[in-house]
C-alpha cells in the first residue's frame, strides 16, 4: 500500500451543521488514489467523509426548477450523483431523471437516500456512458472532483450530452489554487471550456454555500447553441 494521503481540499467541517459533511469530526487519512479513480470517492463515502454534500437541496437550484413546473418532464442527469438528494426533489416534480456516479459506494448511499426512487440511480462512468441526449444536465461538485487534465473531455461530454437548446445549469468552484480536490476554475477558464457550444444565461451567487465553497462558488446556467459537436 502507498503512504498514506491526508485529504487535500475538503476541510473538515465546524458549527451545528458539521455532521452533514463529515461525521468524524477530524480529517481522515486515506490511501492515496487518483480522484480520477473510483477507490478515492470509495473510501470516502465509506468513512463517512464527505464535506461537498450539502445534505439536502440547493436553493438556488430550488428556486430554478420550480419556475418550469407544469412546462414539461424533461430528461435530467445528474454526473457525479454522490448521495443524489436534487435526483430526489426532481423526480419529485414529475421529471425524468437520471443520477449516475462510478463509486459503487456513492450509489449505494444515494439508492438508500432515494428509497423508492432508488432505480434513478445507476453506476456508469459520464465519459463512456451511452444515452441520448438530455434536455437538462444538473453540474454539483462533480467538476471540480475532476483533476484539470480531464476538464477538456468533461467539456465535450456535456456538449454531446445535452440537446441544442438544453441547459446546463449548477454551481462552478472557482479557485486560484491548483490542489485538490476540489479543483478550482481560474479565471476565464469555464468560459474557454463552454463558449464554443454554450451560452451563458444566468449567473449569480448562492445563499446557502456549505464550508467548503463558501465565497468560491456561483450558481450558472448555460444555453446549448445550435448544432453538433465535432
Amino acid at each position: 500500500m502507498e503512504p498514506g494521503l491526508r485529504t487535500p481540499g475538503w476541510p473538515a467541517a465546524d458549527g451545528a451543521r458539521a455532521s452533514h459533511y463529515n461525521s468524524r469530526m477530524t480529517t481522515p487519512t486515506f490511501p492515496r488514489h487518483d480522484p480520477a479513480e473510483a477507490e478515492f470517492w470509495n473510501l470516502r463515502f465509506e468513512a463517512a467523509f464527505t464535506p461537498w454534500d450539502q445534505g439536502g437541496v440547493p436553493q438556488s437550484l430550488r428556486d430554478w426548477a420550480l419556475q418550469y413546473v407544469g412546462h414539461g418532464a424533461p430528461r435530467v442527469l445528474i454526473p457525479g450523483c454522490g448521495s443524489a438528494h436534487e435526483a430526489q426533489f426532481l423526480a419529485g416534480l414529475g421529471w425524468q431523471v437520471l443520477a449516475i456516479d462510478f463509486s459503487p459506494s456513492a450509489v449505494a448511499r444515494a439508492r438508500k437516500v432515494l428509497g423508492p426512487l432508488a432505480a434513478a440511480v445507476q453506476e456508469a462512468d459520464f465519459f463512456v456512458m451511452n444515452e441520448t441526449p438530455f434536455d437538462l444536465v444538473y453540474e454539483r461538485a462533480f467538476l471540480c472532483a475532476l483533476p484539470r487534465r480531464l476538464w477538456p473531455q468533461w467539456a465535450a461530454r456535456i456538449a454531446a450530452l445535452i440537446k441544442p437548446g438544453g441547459r446546463l445549469m449548477g454551481f462552478f468552484f472557482t479557485d486560484a489554487g491548483e490542489k485538490g480536490p476540489p479543483f478550482g476554475l481560474h479565471e476565464g477558464e469555464l468560459d474557454a471550456l463552454m463558449g464554443t457550444h454554450f451560452t451563458l444565461e444566468e449567473k449569480r451567487q448562492p445563499i446557502d454555500s456549505i464550508p467548503v465553497f463558501a465565497g468560491k462558488e456561483s450558481w450558472q446556467v448555460w444555453r446549448r447553441k445550435p448544432g453538433n459537436p465535432q
